[in-house]
């Protein structure tokens, strides 16, 4: 039995603990009104504008969103690296924020409110660690820690980079366009500039951005060496970040395609709110939603959504080039209309149905599964065929790389069919034909694919049951031609039997009698007395061999179910055994001789061991005829069977003489005494 597994200790902090994981957050949430405050008492215009390019108090909320995500993570799992990492990228965004809405009020063409330097050089230098920030975030997403082995000594090689960058970007001298013109007097642009540099700022500002991308896209291929490696609950935790990527890249094409007020903005926003978002569903709640169904229906309407935008292009290009003038806007947006009505629905219904097909075979045609499977196993014979067309069904249905259909067979053999090539870690699923198990379905243990949902559990159910079908067709065929063998055998062995003792018993002792006879013939003018010796020798052998012809034709079938009938037969059996018998049985019972002689056989062993075994006051015999069965029962009140003890030669052979002719025989033995031997024999002959 399995012990249930320990419960989790509960790490979620409290009481000054959780102010403490909240301070970080708070601070992120505070900034906004603070920075929405200086925005709104800001020229619209003038230098302080044109240095901050407008309000900070957006970025500034994408810092509180981040904070506050970084707060449901940190609530959660204090200990959480992710959290902290992302409440400081959050603190970053909402400080950026605060410090272009501090510019745009504070900054003027003669004078500037105090510690305007450290300001200017927070956002404008600083700031460039903001991507480097987010790079580590996804790098240590979603364990907390960069990947072991070579990738994670080129993730700390890729951080340093990226804090190379940085510092470039921190040194570099304000030089042509880069220079702030007009700063008032007080004010310092650049205070950790490098002045031995003046004249290198290209190369050095090349070498900064060269090692920021490669810290970047080194972060993404880190995402996806991670997304290869993991398995299980962390797979689906890499999952909730591709969702994010899909959903990042669908808005930010539609912000291209689209004159959408403030795009850039909403673009930022979604880039830097969304992959963060699904980072907190999946470290705090991973299974808020299948991420499976989730996935594929934001990849179908990302496709369609794409479609959809390159046809309403086409299509304005093509009226623009026929008309040769540009259309109204009225135009346009019935042109669009049009489009995505007639493209919407046909196209989303069949890239919904291709991508689930694509990612997760064809569990979602139940139907055709199953019927496709059903039609194959009614036009096979072949046992090893039909479980091959299962695994082969398996495999397409769900889209698995491996299946293996093993089947026990007779004496230790095991078939087993196989598609694909068997990886480290699998399951194993019983397959079971009315409550014994008979064989196993094997499927990866690993993969999107191999996650099953309650219908693809159905689906799988109805799909073992045609495998146990198969497989019990299988084990019945094997069984019908060790049937049809030891059919044989025994036929054989019995020939022999007679053979043998015709020739060795019969043949000599005959022979013998011939000659004995000729003998006396011989002596029995001059030798009376001897001759008639010879005759009594030779009544004596005849009497031997009728005997012995007697035995042979008992093994045959027994005489006495000739002279007597089955239940005379019994009750004669049961006189010499000395048992007291009881019998109910009809008097015109009339059976097939194999029924007969079957019948005669099971009660005849039970007899008997009643008689060796049981000590029994009473045993009551019950013979009769239901339906196109008999029914035959031997019932003692003897001591019974111990419940320790295995079935010996005798109670085995009972079952067997029962099940050649395709009946069943039971044993049972009550706690406080007596047996009873139940046997259900078919009437009918097998075709």
């Amino acid at each position: 039995m399995t012990e249930p597994a320990p419960p989790q200790a509960d790490t979620r902090p409290r009481g000054p603990m959780a102010v403490a994981v909240l301070v970080v957050p708070a601070l992120c949430v505070a900034m906004v009104p603070l920075a929405l405050w200086l925005d709104l008492d800001a020229p619209t215009s003038g230098l302080g504008y044109d240095v901050s390019l407008g309000p900070g108090w957006p970025w500034t909320l994408i810092g509180a969103l981040l904070g506050v995500l970084a707060g449901i993570i940190l609530l959660n799992e204090p200990r959480q690296r992710v959290g902290w990492v992302l409440a400081g990228s959050g603190l970053f965004w909402a400080l950026d924020g605060l410090a272009q809405s501090y510019i745009l009020s504070g900054l003027r063409e003669t004078d500037a409110w105090p510690a305007m330097t450290f300001v200017l050089w927070f956002l404008n230098r600083f700031g460039s660690y903001l991507t480097s920030v987010t790079a580590v975030l996804v790098m240590i997403f979603p364990t907390g820690r960069f990947l072991s082995g070579r990738w994670g000594t080129a993730s700390w090689v890729a951080t340093v980079a990226m804090v190379v960058s940085g510092l470039c970007f921190l040194v570099i001298p304000a030089e042509g366009d880069r220079a702030i013109q007009g700063l008032p007097p007080g004010v310092e642009e650049d205070p950790t500039t490098i002045h031995a540099l003046s004249g290198h700022s290209d190369q050095v500002a090349a070498l900064g951005l060269a090692l920021g991308i490669a810290g970047f896209f080194f972060a993404l291929l880190s995402v996806v060496v991670r997304y290869r490696r993991s398995e299980g609950l962390e797979r689906d935790r890499m999952r909730w970040l591709l969702w994010s990527v899909i959903v990042v890249v669908a808005v930010s094409v539609g912000t291209l395609a689209f004159s959408v007020p403030d795009g850039d903005f909403v673009g930022a926003l979604v880039a830097s709110v969304v992959p963060p978002m699904a980072m907190t569903v999946a470290i705090v709640r991973p299974t808020l939603v299948s991420i499976q169904d989730l996935l594929a229906r934001t990849a179908v309407l990302a496709a369609v959504f794409a479609v959809l935008v390159a046809a309403d292009a086409l299509v304005l290009w093509l009226f623009t080039l026929l008309l040769d003038d540009e259309l109204t806007q009225a135009q346009v947006v019935g042109v669009v209309l049009v489009v995505s009505v007639v493209l919407y629905g046909p196209l989303r219904q069949r890239l919904s149905a291709a991508v689930r097909r694509l990612m997760l075979g064809e569990r979602g045609n139940r139907y055709d599964a199953v019927a496709g499977l059903a039609s194959t196993l009614e036009n096979t014979d072949d046992s090893a065929e039909q479980l091959a067309a299962v695994a082969r069904a398996v495999a397409s249905a769900f889209a698995v790389p491996f299946v293996s259909v093993e089947v026990d067979r007779g004496h230790g053999e095991r078939l087993v069919t196989t598609v694909g090539e068997r990886p480290d870690q699998v399951r194993t699923l019983p397959i079971t034909w009315r409550d014994t198990q008979i064989g196993r379905l094997v499927l990866p243990a690993r993969g999107l694919r191999s996650r099953l949902t309650v219908r693809d559990e159905e689906l799988l159910g109805d799909l073992v049951r045609q495998a146990a079908t198969a497989a019990r067709t299988s084990q019945l065929a094997e069984e019908v031609q060790r049937s049809r063998e030891r059919l044989v055998s025994a036929r054989e062995e019995e020939r022999r039997r007679i053979r043998r003792d015709l020739h060795d018993g019969f043949g000599p002792a005959l022979s013998g009698i011939v000659f004995q006879l000729e003998a006396a013939r011989m002596t029995v003018e001059r030798d009376p007395v001897r001759a008639r010796t010879q005759l009594e020798t030779v009544s004596a052998q005849v009497q031997d061999v009728v005997a012995d012809v007697r035995r042979l034709v008992h093994d045959l079938r027994p005489p006495a179910l000739d002279d007597r009938g089955l239940v005379g037969a019994l009750r004669q059996q049961a006189e010499h055994l000395a048992v007291p018998l009881d019998v109910t049985a009809p008097d015109d019972l009339v059976l097939p001789a194999a029924v007969e002689v079957a019948a005669y056989r099971i009660a005849g062993e039970a007899l008997t061991n009643v008689a060796r075994h049981a000590d029994a006051s009473r045993v009551r015999l019950v013979v009769a005829a239901a339906g196109e069965s008999l029914l035959l029962e031997v019932a003692d009140d003897g001591r019974g069977i111990p419940a320790h003890r295995e079935a010996g030669v005798g109670l085995a052979s009972l079952r067997e003489r029962a099940a050649e002719l395709g009946g069943t025989t039971t044993i049972t033995s009550h706690p406080g005494g007596g047996t009873v031997v139940r046997a259900r024999l078919p009437l009918r002959s097998p075709a």
